[in-house]
C-alpha cells in the first residue's frame, strides 16, 4: 500500500503499536481488562470513543480559527459502554466543556451544530448511541 494513514504492529500479549505514517508518532493499544487484557493502554474501542470527542474539538477549533475567535478552551471527558453478542460499542458519552473566552449564543449554536456533524460522529454506526453533553463554564 502506498502512503498508508497508519501502520499497526502486533507486539504480543494482546498489545499493538500504532504508528502514524506522516508524523511517525506512535501509541500502543492493549486489550481491556474485561476482555482478556491488562488494560494498561487505550483499547481499540477506547480509541474509537475518544476519536469522537477529539474530532468534535478539532472541527470546532477549525471553525473558531476561521472566525478569528481566540481564547476559547475546550475539554472533553469520554465514557464508552459495551454490549455483547456481538461485542461492540453500544454507547459513547461525551461531556464537552467550554471555558475561557465566553461565546455568544450564536457562536454556541454554531459550535454545537459543528460538534454533532463531525466526521467521526457521521461515521459511527447508527446503532451506537452518541450522548453528547455540552456545557459552558465561565468564571
Amino acid at each position: 500500500m502506498q502512503d498508508p494513514t497508519a501502520t499497526v504492529q502486533y507486539t504480543g500479549n494482546l498489545r499493538s503499536n500504532l504508528t502514524h505514517y506522516l508524523s511517525g508518532n506512535s501509541i500502543i493499544t492493549d486489550a481491556p481488562k474485561d476482555n482478556h487484557g491488562k488494560g494498561e493502554a487505550f483499547s481499540p474501542t477506547d480509541l474509537v470513543a475518544t476519536a469522537l470527542a477529539a474530532c468534535m474539538i478539532t472541527v470546532i477549533g477549525i471553525h473558531l480559527q476561521q472566525q478569528n475567535i481566540d481564547g476559547v478552551e475546550m475539554q472533553a471527558s469520554i465514557k464508552k459502554e459495551m454490549a455483547s453478542a456481538p461485542r461492540r460499542i453500544s454507547k459513547v458519552i461525551v461531556e464537552l466543556v467550554f471555558s475561557g473566552k465566553e461565546l455568544t449564543e450564536n457562536q454556541r449554536d454554531s459550535v454545537e451544530r459543528i460538534a454533532y456533524a463531525c466526521p467521526v460522529a457521521k461515521s459511527l454506526h447508527p446503532d451506537i448511541v452518541q450522548d453528547i453533553q455540552i456545557s459552558y463554564r465561565y468564571s
